[in-house]
């Protein structure tokens, strides 16, 4: 079985965890073969190609795919192999025994801004600096704020903030064909080619395409391709076109999908999905400003999407204009009251 790209390693394959590892988590597995191209999928089935199973598991008869351990997993995936992976890396317990100050939250912000990067997990020694860092501003009770600030502008030279990594922050995704309220009327010819047969298998294959986008054993690649085939039979299917966006976007192949979410807006300028994917590409190539407008176009079409005023609070942060941050940083905390980020947006919230 031939293996994917060198920045997709896993594109095309249909993976399995059969087993506990010795370093990697299952969460960890299954991030590494979604970034990685591929489908990780919860059991073996005849679509299963790959299977990552600790020493001495026997795969069932007649499976035919490849059978990697830990090891030769890591190296598949371009990361350091388990022993470095235990020896040289931090885990999040190793830390907080290293630095009481640090609960799990904490370690979450940080990498969330970007201040730390960790590998499926774990802290390098190179992060362990500004790691103390923030312990000592903690027990110093410094406000979580200035923290983030303080650390954010001794790493980068600037006031500069980062998002979660492109692939852990999921885009949003159209589930359904209903009707949107739109001011825009649909023309006469619009409404004949809705009726035809073209529509009808375009409908299809967009259905098609969702279902294979979604649940334990999703295929990235079927749904991709069921997608295409409905944007050929209706070219202005704006679901099928944000949703092939969407898999562009978490390959990181941001041109495509910028290109595409362009599209659907020119097609339907009420689609409020296609405008939030563009402020996040907008912010992860470093138009802050252009991110800015596409997540404003975004809150005027659905002002009570949480994530939207999430990042349009930290895209503001990050251009030092606080004052109009603190506006959604506490549309955020009324809308998403449990949500993961919460204390932190009260925080950001206070003048």
């Amino acid at each position: 079985m031939s293996a994917g790209s060198n920045d997709k390693p896993f594109a095309g394959q249909q993976v399995v965890l059969a087993g506990r590892l010795r370093v990697l988590t299952r969460r960890d597995v299954r991030t590494i073969v979604e970034r990685g191209g591929g489908t990780f999928a919860g059991e073996i089935t005849p679509r299963t190609t790959v299977v990552v199973a600790p020493p001495g598991f026997e795969p069932p008869a007649g499976f035919g795919g490849e059978l990697l351990d830990e090891a030769a997993f890591c190296r598949r995936a371009g990361l350091p192999d388990p022993g470095t992976l235990a020896q040289q890396y931090y885990s999040a317990r190793e830390l907080r025994s290293m630095y009481p100050a640090l609960r799990d939250e904490h370690l979450r912000y940080l990498a969330r801004w970007g201040i730390v990067r960790p590998v499926v997990g774990r802290y390098s020694f190179n992060d362990l600096h500004v790691l103390r860092q923030a312990a000592i501003g903690i027990e110093q009770g410094m406000a979580l704020p200035a923290l983030l600030r303080s650390l954010s502008a001794e790493a980068q030279g600037q006031l500069e903030f980062e998002f979660q990594p492109r692939s852990d922050r999921a885009p949003a995704r159209v589930v359904s064909l209903e009707p949107r309220t739109s001011a825009r009327a649909r023309s006469p010819e619009r409404e004949q080619l809705i009726a035809s047969a073209s529509q009808a298998l375009a409908t299809r294959y967009f259905l098609e395409g969702a279902e294979l986008d979604d649940g334990a054993n999703r295929d990235p690649e079927g749904a991709a391709a069921a997608y295409r085939r409905a944007a050929l039979f209706d070219p202005q299917l704006v679901p099928a076109i944000v949703n092939l966006a969407n898999i562009y976007y978490e390959r990181d192949q941001l041109v495509e999908a910028e290109a595409l979410y362009e599209k659907a807006v020119r097609v339907d300028p009420d689609c409020f999905e296609a405008y939030f994917n563009l402020g996040n590409i907008h912010h992860d190539l470093g138009r802050f400003a252009e991110a800015v407008a596409a997540y404003r176009e975004a809150l005027a079409i659905n002002p009570a999407y949480p994530e939207a005023h999430f990042y349009l609070a930290v895209t503001l942060e990050k251009l030092g204009r606080s004052a109009e941050a603190r506006i959604h940083w506490r549309e955020y905390q009324q809308l998403a009251p449990d949500g993961e980020f919460v204390e932190l947006a009260k925080e950001f919230s206070e003048p």
